[in-house]
């Protein structure tokens, strides 16, 4: 028999958990880069207009389909309108992120411990890439032991909180772990704004650039940033939501997660550039000959910036591996829990059975591929195709079939959120969701493909950029039509 429905224990629960989810690795790592590349201080005005003008719209979206369905994103638009492959593509997403993503905080985790004793040197990105990673030529898959084990750690704890269920594990690991990386990560900006040189780094963050508000591609970047962010249109709200109790109060709980998002990406910004002035400061050279953004920023300019600091850079580098490790697992259950609902419902399974055989089985693929000497090659080609095309395609997609082909859906969803909603959606939501949410992630979309056609991604050669990048869009599509094809399993087919 099909298991009963779980709920939050409370809509405060759903909250963390929502937080949980939008807080990630990209908040530390991404937004700080992003903001000074596109007009430092100034960048705030089109980040905060994205939010409240296609973050909040798609999130309101997601949280409706989710809440007045009670299921994951493959039944709640097949309820919706008849749309069921849609939602598989979301939660083949879903899946390869989760797969990817426990690379990376696997990576996190270790150099937490290295962190103790400074262990990666002076030559902190040979380390990284020929110690730690044993990155080689192409594509190469001879097995790391160092990176297996840091998998098999990170899997194990990513599962045994999924086996508790929504109330017992990923509700408790969100209350457990999101106060423990507000303390971690509140205890390092205190540390780094302290330092020789923080003033010249929080400068060169927050000095505005206004002529880069006329650059549209400032603006597409803001735009862009914010889908990822508040991690919409790929299925983790509209799963959470199914969760919640049917009187509740979604728009106010929308706001409160967008705001703790945004508030822990500016606090974020300014630990991190606080530590690259440090940075900057020590080398004799100006902040923006030190500034970058994503993987580098982590494994080669944050342990530069440790060994700077003598011995007192240990607790440094460690809570800064600590808060990218506590960030990335309430994240990376919130991926998960996608996949592993959708195989719920679709197929009847219990809890403990969807857990066992979607995560287990991701496990395995995950240990194997990312355990490799190409675990890098792999992780930046899946995250770029997965991120821009993946999760834009699919939120792009649901946008328009409701708001364009399907006017009345809107107003359906529309009144669904209103019944218990303290801030109101009104016409202006449905012009957002109309014409300004899906006009960006069109130009967005297409600017990426145009980019991967025309020059490529990174320095790949294109047998390697389309043999990683082209599977990963055909497992997506793939398995949206293989999985939409299969027959349901409802609770009155199996009493039958």
């Amino acid at each position: 028999m099909t298991e009963i429905r779980e709920n939050w224990s409370a809509r405060s629960g759903f909250i963390i958990a929502a937080i949980g989810s939008a807080v990630g690795l990209g908040n530390i790592w991404r937004f700080p880069y992003v903001a000074y590349e596109n007009g430092g201080g100034a960048f705030l005005i089109p980040y905060l207009i994205a939010i409240f003008a296609a973050g909040l719209p798609l999130l309101f979206l997601d949280y409706a389909v989710g809440h007045k369905f009670r299921k994951a994103p493959p039944t709640a638009y097949k309820k919706l309108m008849n749309s069921e492959s849609l939602g598989w593509w979301q939660v083949m997403v879903t899946l390869v992120i989760g797969i990817y993503y426990a690379s990376v905080l696997s990576w996190a985790g270790s150099y937490m411990f290295y962190s103790v004793g400074q262990q990666w040197g002076t030559d902190t990105q040979s380390f990284f890439f020929s110690t730690y990673l044993q990155n080689g030529e192409g594509l190469q898959f001879g097995f790391v032991p160092t990176l297996f084990i840091g998998l098999v750690v990170v899997w194990a704890v990513v599962m045994f909180i999924l086996y508790g269920g929504v109330r017992r594990g990923v509700e408790l690991a969100n209350k457990i772990f999101m106060p423990l990386l507000v303390v971690l990560f509140s205890i390092l900006v205190i540390q780094a704004v302290r330092l020789p040189g923080a003033v010249d780094g929080l400068n060169a963050f927050f000095t505005p650039n206004w002529e880069a508000m006329s650059n549209y591609k400032v603006w597409l970047a803001a735009f862009g940033h914010i889908f990822f962010s508040l991690s919409v249109g790929f299925g983790i709200m509209l799963t959470y939501a199914s969760y919640l109790k049917r009187k509740t109060n979604m728009t106010g709980a929308g706001v409160v997660v967008a705001l703790a998002n945004s508030s822990f990406e500016i606090l974020a910004g300014i630990g991190v550039f606080a530590a690259l002035g440090f940075m900057a400061h020590s080398a004799g050279a100006s902040v923006e000959d030190v500034v970058s953004g994503g993987i580098g920023l982590a494994f080669i300019a944050f342990p530069k910036i440790i060994s700077s600091m003598g011995a007192g850079g240990d607790l440094f580098g460690f809570l800064f591996f600590a808060s990218l490790t506590v960030a990335g697992i309430t994240s990376m259950v919130s991926i998960l829990q996608v996949p592993i609902a959708a195989f719920q419902d679709k197929l009847g399974w219990s809890l403990k059975k969807s857990v066992t055989i979607v995560a287990g089985s991701s496990a395995v693929v995950s240990t194997l591929l990312f355990s490799s000497h190409s675990a890098i090659t792999f992780v930046d080609i899946i995250d770029y195709f997965a991120n821009n095309i993946g999760i834009v395609g699919g939120g792009l997609l649901s946008i328009i079939l409701v708001s364009w082909f399907r006017r009345p859906l809107l107003k359906q969803l529309k009144d669904h959120v209103n019944q218990y909603a303290s801030l109101k959606l009104g016409r202006s939501w449905d012009f957002l969701l109309t014409v300004v949410t899906p006009l960006s992630l069109i130009v967005a979309l297409g600017l990426t493909i145009k980019s991967i056609v025309s020059d490529g991604y990174g320095d790949y050669s294109a047998s390697i950029l389309w043999l990683v990048g082209g599977g990963t869009l055909a497992f997506f599509v793939l398995g949206a039509v293989i999985f939409s094809m299969m027959k349901d399993k409802t609770p009155s087919e199996q009493e039958k």
